[in-house]
């Protein structure tokens, strides 16, 4: 319930940055939202409808791929998103584009931050994303910059290069934030202290399609025998292994630390 409150409060947080500091200036922001401004404010249909058509072909394939918790909570943040931007209306509330554009992508990325916390995400480019994830070890983030820079380019020639700009900064804002509210790194590596260790290495295996490690080790204190499972993953699957690891071994000691780099295979065939 907790998660649900977050998800529905976070995507009225960023239809409330989209109708009020966005898109009266003409900014757009990242991702097919984006997308879905720019038609929004060319064409004659809302915001709402739009983001809503545009995410229901990877919102169907993602029923399809995804883990039914993730899916069905992007879902809901969708519809929560599309029907908030349909409801709210379209305010001015600052005359200063450079602030709008700030601020909005502050607040957009504020929201997605917690709703990627609540095991969930706003839609787009982040099923695509957690679909690759999944699969392979992908150049999510060079794949994700390109597509906001086509969105950026889109708005360049649309409405102007000073629009282009300020989409840029709102989109730079908007990554900044979720990485502080999320995880700042594409790749993370998890050491997993455990008294469950068969338990969790089948949980881990069956839902995360990487590799996985696992050591001997025995408590300092207690002397007691424990497993260390060690494992790489994105940080789009950190929500979902959070609930995983609570759900094996509430116990458990968890230490995530920032990947800079990884070298070899990154799937499971690797370990």
């Amino acid at each position: 319930m907790r998660n649900i409150v977050v998800i529905i409060c976070a995507s009225v947080m960023v239809a409330f940055a989209y109708n009020f500091l966005l898109i009266p200036h003409e900014i757009l922001s990242g991702g097919l939202s984006g997308i879905a401004i720019l038609l929004g404010i060319v064409t004659p249909l809302n915001t709402g409808v739009l983001n809503l058509l545009l995410n229901l072909p990877l919102l169907i394939l993602g029923v399809m791929k995804l883990g039914k918790r993730f899916i069905g909570y992007t879902i809901l943040s969708v519809a929560v998103l599309s029907i908030s931007l349909y409801i709210i209306p379209v305010y001015q509330a600052t005359q200063d584009p450079i602030l709008a554009s700030l601020f909005g992508g502050v607040l957009v990325g504020l929201g997605v931050g917690f709703i990627f916390r609540a095991s969930g995400s706003s839609g787009g480019f982040d099923i695509v994303a957690m679909l690759l994830s999944r699969k392979r070890d992908f150049p999510l983030g060079v794949l994700i910059s390109l597509m906001n820079g086509v969105v950026v380019a889109i708005s360049g020639f649309v409405f102007s290069w000073d629009a282009a700009l300020l989409t840029l900064v709102s989109i730079y804002a908007t990554g900044k934030v979720v990485d502080t509210v999320h995880t700042s790194h594409i790749k993370l590596t998890l050491m997993i202290v455990t008294s469950q260790g068969e338990e969790m290495k089948k949980q881990l295996l069956a839902n995360l399609y990487r590799g996985v490690t696992i050591m001997d080790a025995k408590g300092a204190y207690s002397g007691e025998g424990r497993q260390v499972l060690m494992t790489v993953i994105t940080r789009y699957q950190l929500a979902e292994v959070r609930h995983l690891i609570k759900e094996t071994d509430s116990r458990a000691f968890v230490n995530i630390l920032q990947t800079t780099e990884v070298i070899g295979m990154f799937d499971r065939g690797s370990k």
